[in-house]
């Protein structure tokens, strides 16, 4: 699996979605990581976060894609404000606890991820949630 994933903040939908072709751009607060399904992760994250049901989350469209193109694969969603309370209001040891429950689901499904890879990327993600709501803004997420 060879996925680019860059988590970045943004005012609204349609300026999140700009990104589509390239990617977020240098004028963005941002995070890149690679190799992990950002849209299976996000709605993993928010289950173990918060509850429900993973059926439930995709019944409900989350995550909310704001921009997406069939022929590349890339698109731009955003992260559900359900999900991004959740962050902001967990603290480190709560994320190190997601972080340990997220890699072993993933290891039930064939894939791998390092514990403290994942405590990496949650922790980071939840200052950039904190970051983008200090600024009224939102966090989404680029796939490519």
């Amino acid at each position: 699996m060879s996925i680019i994933v860059k988590f970045f903040v943004a005012p609204d939908d349609t300026s999140a979605g700009l990104a589509l072709r390239t990617g977020p751009g240098r004028g963005y607060e941002s995070l890149s990581f690679g190799n992990f399904d950002p849209t299976e992760a996000v709605i993993e994250w928010e289950c173990l976060l918060v509850g429900g049901s993973i059926d439930e989350l995709v019944e409900a469209g989350e995550p909310r894609v704001v921009a997406g193109q069939d022929n590349d694969g890339c698109l731009v969603f955003v992260l559900s404000p359900r999900l991004s309370t959740a962050l902001v209001d967990a603290g480190h040891s709560r994320l190190r606890e997601i972080a340990a429950a997220w890699a072993q689901l993933l290891a039930e499904d064939g894939e791998d991820i390092d514990e403290g890879i994942a405590e990496v990327i949650l922790g980071e993600l939840a200052a950039l949630v904190g970051s983008a709501r200090k600024q009224d803004q939102s966090v989404y997420c680029w796939v490519a």
